[in-house]
């Protein structure tokens, strides 16, 4: 998924600061675009969102969008996606209604769409900002030099191929459910982090072996 070069300040808010815990979510859309570049504009072309509840992938939304424009041969030589493809594909306003009705009021996760995705939405006239809870590529840099072992680039893929959930890489459906599955990842590992912490606390405590229950008996 190319970058979006627009400096949405609003959004950099909301981007995740070192030492804040991982938000667990127990249902959730993670979503990823694909889009074309035509004379310095980007038309999206290929939208796609999973929904997770408990850990498990439920239901999932996959379009690809109508333009006019020429695809560049760079984008279709990384996407696999062909013109044929797009002038077949439903236009761009029903796409993105299909897709606002499948988020619905649903908390939403990518992958670095605080630099590409949200803003692009926004400028069609779809803005998510405030139901976006977890940037994945943050919280991928963030654990980069402890989970991720110095872990070579953060490209999605590398990541997801590191955790043992990789897909195909640049189809945006695979884009988003990678994401979820890596946010996935990083959650069961702060699970057995923090179950570990506790053993130790236990473990280390002069009453954690003792049933004291007794001597709290009326």
């Amino acid at each position: 998924m190319p970058l979006h070069p627009l400096n949405n300040q609003k959004i950099k808010k909301k981007a995740l600061d070192e030492g804040v815990p991982l938000k667990e979510l127990s249902q959730y859309v993670s979503f990823d675009l694909e889009f074309n570049q035509f004379e310095g504009k980007y038309h999206i072309i290929q939208v796609s969102a999973v929904r997770f509840a408990d850990a498990q992938e439920v239901a999932h939304y996959d379009s690809y969008a109508y333009t006019d424009k020429p695809l560049k041969s760079f984008i279709n030589g990384l996407t696999g996606i062909t013109s044929d493809k797009i002038l077949q594909a439903p236009p761009l306003e029903q796409v993105l209604a299909e897709f606002r009705d499948f988020v619905a009021d649903s908390a939403l996760i990518g992958y670095n769409a605080i630099k590409s995705d949200l803003p692009i939405l926004a400028e069609n006239g779809l803005e998510f900002t405030d139901q976006y809870a977890v940037d994945v590529f943050e919280e991928a840099s963030k654990r980069r030099p402890t989970d991720l072992h110095g872990i070579k680039n953060l490209q999605l893929h590398t990541v997801a191929q590191f955790l043992g959930v990789a897909g195909k890489s640049h189809d945006s459906l695979e884009d988003a459910r990678m994401t979820a599955l890596v946010y996935e990842a990083f959650l069961e590992s702060d699970r057995a982090r923090q179950l570990l912490t506790e053993q130790e606390s236990f473990s280390t405590s002069p009453f954690g072996g003792l049933d004291l229950s007794n001597f709290f008996n009326d």
